[in-house]
């Protein structure tokens, strides 16, 4: 990468902090992701991103900003890119997994909440990451108390805009989120000075669909035996949908995908035929926790699909392009910005329908529930999780985690059990026929 300390320096990052940041990223990307075998070229473009995640995009954004441009920081699935894109911004997701900036964040949050929540707000306040000081204004929504009463303090530090996300998605909670959408909407022809129109907004919507086709693409390829990717790098692909530049990315999907698609062909896969498959359910896992995938791959399995914001959830449904009007399209937005299946909307019989399909449809051997420590959502929601799945006799291991490595080791030994078990359940199957 090249050498931004100036750039850094003018967003006032702390420079100290940030290079040790920056130091112990190399390692683990190298032993995650570039040690990988039979890696499909095409993966070459998002293992450049990596390297200049604090570099040339930040430029990209400073640059933009420069010449009058807004960026705008987003933390979940539900905040519509379509909009901001249409006001004429720049967005940027900001959700971190990484631990940081630890001791600032608990001078303001509990100790015990939710990894991910304490990760962005360390971010924010140990001043280590240019993406949160290159934000003009900061997106965030109630999906859960944690974030809900967080964002009340990250007021403090940063302009914040909060959708109210409902908890039901009946008539008069569509209503509500609508309204949610049109106040949205208003706050970024504020901040960016330009009015979004009915053909603005069918652009932005028809760059945003188009990225979500060519992930829709690449997760077709995955159902594949052997799978010409890896969980891994399709994990990564998803983090990275949330920042890129959103042509160019679509632009990197579709090429990678060309090459997939010969590798399928071919019959080469990034692990052997028969390899056991993987679904992973629950938080989503946000750059760079890639703990779990990487156990669970270097341990014998594929994970294949990932039914989490950082997955499916993010790119499944489209959003209608069709609207003689902008009230039309700005409906059309805030019903696909509830199509997402999250935890925290009650009842969620929808999610459990989709996971079930998607263990069919990728023919998966078992479901890993991935649940982030203090995520009472996802927690308390996995129960209906694994009584449907063993109702359904498909094996499911739940795993509780937050960012720490300290747990790698037991979690390997629990993930390999799990796999053994998965291979005597397959061998009698396979002695019954």
């Amino acid at each position: 990468m090249a050498d931004y300390t100036r750039l850094w320096s003018e967003l006032g990052l702390d420079l100290e902090a940030h290079e040790k940041l920056l130091q112990a990223l190399p390692p683990t990307y190298y032993d995650v992701y570039l040690a990988q075998e039979n890696r499909p070229r095409g993966m070459e473009y998002f293992d450049f991103v990596v390297n200049e995640i604090h570099g040339l995009r930040v430029q990209e954004l400073q640059d933009f900003r420069q010449k009058g441009g807004k960026v705008v920081g987003t933390f979940c699935v539900f905040v519509p890119e379509e909009l901001i894109l249409a006001a004429g911004g720049v967005y940027a997701g900001l959700c971190a997994g990484i631990e940081i900036g630890t001791a600032q964040a608990e001078a303001v949050l509990p100790r015990n909440i939710c990894p991910l929540i304490k990760s962005f707000m360390g971010f924010k306040l140990a001043r280590v990451c240019p993406y949160f000081e290159s934000c003009d204004l900061l997106v965030g929504e109630t999906t859960c108390d944690g974030k809900k009463k967080a964002f009340e303090v990250l007021a403090d530090f940063a302009p914040v805009h909060v959708m109210e996300t409902p908890q039901k998605k009946e008539p008069r909670d569509r209503e509500l989120w609508l309204e949610e959408v049109h106040t949205l909407a208003a706050r970024l022809e504020d901040l960016t000075g330009k009015r979004i129109t009915r053909e603005t907004l069918t652009e932005a919507i028809r760059k945003v669909n188009a990225k979500r086709r060519a992930l829709q693409r690449l997760g077709e390829l995955r159902k594949a035996d052997p799978p010409p990717l890896s969980g891994r790098d399709a994990l990564l692909i998803y983090q990275i949908a949330f920042y890129d530049d959103v042509e160019r990315f679509t632009a990197q999907v579709n090429a990678l995908c060309d090459e997939l698609e010969e590798r399928v062909q071919n019959g080469v896969g990034v692990v052997a035929r028969g390899t056991p498959r993987l679904v992973v359910t629950g938080t989503p896992m946000a750059i760079p926790n890639w703990k779990l995938p990487y156990i669970a791959e270097t341990s014998g399995a594929v994970i294949v699909a990932e039914e989490l914001c950082t997955g499916a959830r993010y790119y499944e449904a489209l959003t209608d392009e069709e609207g003689a009007t902008l009230d039309d399209l700005l409906a059309n937005v805030a019903a696909r910005h509830l199509e997402a299946d999250c935890a925290c909307f009650t009842p969620n019989t929808r999610r459990l329908e989709k996971l079930l399909e998607m263990v069919r449809a990728y023919r998966a051997d078992g479901v890993i529930s991935y649940v982030l420590s203090f995520c009472d959502p996802y927690a308390v929601e996995n129960y209906q999780v694994e009584k449907v799945l063993k109702q359904a006799g498909v094996p499911v291991l739940k795993v509780e985690t937050d960012y720490s490595p300290h747990d790698a080791g037991q979690l390997k030994t629990r993930v390999q059990a799990f796999l053994e078990m998965l291979g005597a359940v397959a061998a009698q199957a396979g002695a019954a026929t």
